[in-house]
């Protein structure tokens, strides 16, 4: 019991879960339908996308990419390649992992560079770029995978649905990072080449292959919404087993345990007469507001379930969800995943790092939310 309690003490989210699923329960006794309604197929997936991303962390299979940026002489440059990279490779790999990638590399070679008064801004671009550039795929982010997994469109008609946002906000980002080094946009980075950094141990080249080979099952498994998706995630779970185990425990079960939870709310609420139809006639057509207000409170993955059931125009949703990063601290759980990597650095400026997440986050969202509200209102 004290573990139990340690662990909902640390993941705040997962504790918000499960006193929702708790008091949704108790409002809408469970049933056999209610556990028929979950979302199985999300779960799974997201279950196989966690471990297999372990196992590019732990193999640091973007190293020999990420050594690169040491021989970039410019911050500009420097800066370009790591927020782009962040934005790129978050498309694929999800937002949350890009951050933990590429954060700690701007960390290492801005401190390198005796750049440190830069590293506020530039891991708050790169968490807008994490937000903004994951945006694009099905894949990108969890509440991405879940829409895209109920709503039944095509992979290809869902990202030129993404597209024009995508583009803009790239577009900005370039404005963001020419105005932090406008006063000189040829500062020298004073880095040089990091030396031992992004070398690969060729005894595991095997196991990087596994994961790539594994990663790339995934991205069909989700791209052609196979009804082979089961036995996907029987492969990836013996091949993980036998091939190393420890990754296994590695998974992050308490975003699994927080969607399960959501499911269980979602599917509750819904199956509450009173509570549902008040839901469906706020929630409809206010896509857009309610989507980035209610994941202030609850962060954007848990608000894609629970708004989901109620919702008419689902891609004003996805906008919404992909929008609230940019308004707080808890809008996204990649941002909070920032915060804990830039804090375990700097311990004790975690409000030097609100402050300056915030002004910046909250500057780019003020630029976006018009034109994001009126690409929404064309249906998905």
């Amino acid at each position: 019991m004290n573990k139990v309690k340690a662990i909902l003490k640390k993941e705040p989210m997962l504790t918000v879960s499960v006193i929702a699923a708790i008091a949704a329960m108790i409002i809408t006794p469970p049933s056999v339908g209610l556990f028929k309604e979950i979302d199985w197929h999300t779960l799974a997936t997201l279950f196989m996308m966690l471990t297999v991303l372990e196992g590019f962390k732990k193999e640091q299979i973007f190293w020999p990419v990420l050594r690169l940026a040491g021989g970039i002489g410019s911050m500009t440059m420097l800066t370009v390649f790591l927020v782009f990279g962040v934005f790129f490779s978050s498309m694929f790999v999800t937002n949350d992992v890009s951050l933990i990638i590429f954060v700690p590399l701007t960390i290492i070679l801005f401190r390198a560079g005796h750049k440190e008064h830069y590293i506020l801004p530039v891991i708050s671009m790169e968490n807008i770029a994490a937000v903004r550039g994951s945006l694009l795929t099905p894949f990108g982010s969890p509440q991405n995978l879940f829409i895209f997994g109920q709503s039944g469109v095509s992979a290809l008609r869902f990202i030129r649905y993404m597209f024009p946002i995508w583009i803009l906000s790239a577009g900005l980002l370039i404005i963001f990072i020419l105005t932090l080094y406008r006063r000189d946009i040829h500062e020298e980075t004073g880095i040089g080449t990091v030396e031992g950094y992004g070398e690969l141990d060729p005894s595991r080249k095997s196991r990087r292959y596994l994961y790539l080979a594994l990663f790339a099952m995934i991205i069909w498994t989700i791209v052609s919404r196979t009804g082979l998706w089961p036995a996907a995630v029987l492969i990836v779970a013996v091949s993980i087993f036998l091939a190393d185990r420890e990754l296994m425990a590695r998974t992050d079960y308490v975003l699994l345990l927080t969607f399960l939870c959501f499911f269980i709310f979602s599917s509750s609420i819904a199956a509450n007469p009173s509570i549902s139809a008040f839901l469906r006639g706020a929630v409809a057509h206010h896509e857009y507001v309610w989507s980035i207000l209610l994941s202030q409170v609850i962060s954007n993955v848990p608000a894609s379930i629970v708004l989901y059931p109620f919702a008419v125009n689902k891609g004003a949703l996805l906008y919404g969800l992909d929008s609230a990063g940019l308004v707080s601290l808890i809008g996204s759980l990649a941002s909070v995943i920032n915060y804990r990597i830039y804090v375990r650095e700097y311990p004790g400026k975690g409000l030097a790092f609100i402050r300056t997440f915030t002004l910046v986050s909250l500057a780019f969202f003020a630029v976006m939310v018009i034109p994001g509200y009126l690409i929404s209102r064309t249906p998905l």
